[in-house]
């Protein structure tokens, strides 16, 4: 597999933020968001075989791991990574930005799909056949930097009764969408969902690799 970076950190999003986290950053990607904040993942990296890897992560305390990106998806190999970490007794998390198949993972390993908004510029690559394909232990991400972005994900929520089946995250873009201002817009609709900052950034800032 090609990795850009393998570090220790907290977790900065989802309904497992604030917990210790080892990461794997995957490299390259299929999408082009225009506010991407790790566009040194798309090319570059070092090879690693699965047990590699595995090892990378044993060498470290925490038990929860995520695999993120880039695109993982775009890895042969994340299956077999994905059920060699769990099989070692690892929670695993892997982050996909939507636009390819979610299925065929290991069902053990949880699936944080980001489902990106209009003002990404990629809201046509996503693959609408992952909601389908949600389980238990799945979260649906929104990244949202305006008020076009944040109308546009209230109605797939909707749409699609995301609420009801997963944890649904809404998160500003960083330094563009005031946290306040997300937060008064789901309050205003009565929205079922997680409000999210991403803490690794507040905590670290400005930093912004290894992070």
């Amino acid at each position: 597999m090609r990795i850009t970076e393998i570090f220790s950190s907290i977790q900065g999003e989802s309904t497992h933020a604030g917990r210790p986290c080892t990461f794997l950053r995957t490299t390259g990607c299929d999408q082009r968001c225009v506010w991407c904040d790790t566009a040194y993942a798309f090319e570059g990296g070092t090879d690693y075989t699965v047990p590699q890897l595995v090892a990378e992560v044993a060498a470290r305390p925490a038990r929860l791991v995520e695999v993120t990106g880039g695109e993982p998806l775009l890895q042969p190999d994340l299956p077999a990574l994905l059920t060699a970490l769990c099989d070692r007794g690892h929670e695993v998390l892997v982050e996909t930005g939507g636009s390819r198949p979610i299925e065929g993972l290991d069902p053990r390993a949880k699936r944080v799909v980001d489902l990106k908004c209009p003002a990404s510029g990629m809201t046509d690559r996503i693959r609408w056949e992952n909601l389908d394909a949600l389980r238990d232990g799945d979260e649906v991400k929104f990244v949202i930097a305006d008020r076009g972005d944040y109308e546009w994900a209230r109605d797939v929520v909707r749409v699609h009764d995301l609420a009801a089946r997963v944890p649904v995250l809404f998160g500003p873009v960083f330094d563009v969408l005031a946290p306040r201002v997300l937060a008064e817009w789901v309050l205003e609709d009565g929205l079922d969902v997680r409000m999210q900052v991403q803490i690794h950034k507040t905590i670290w800032a400005p930093e912004m690799r290894g992070v």
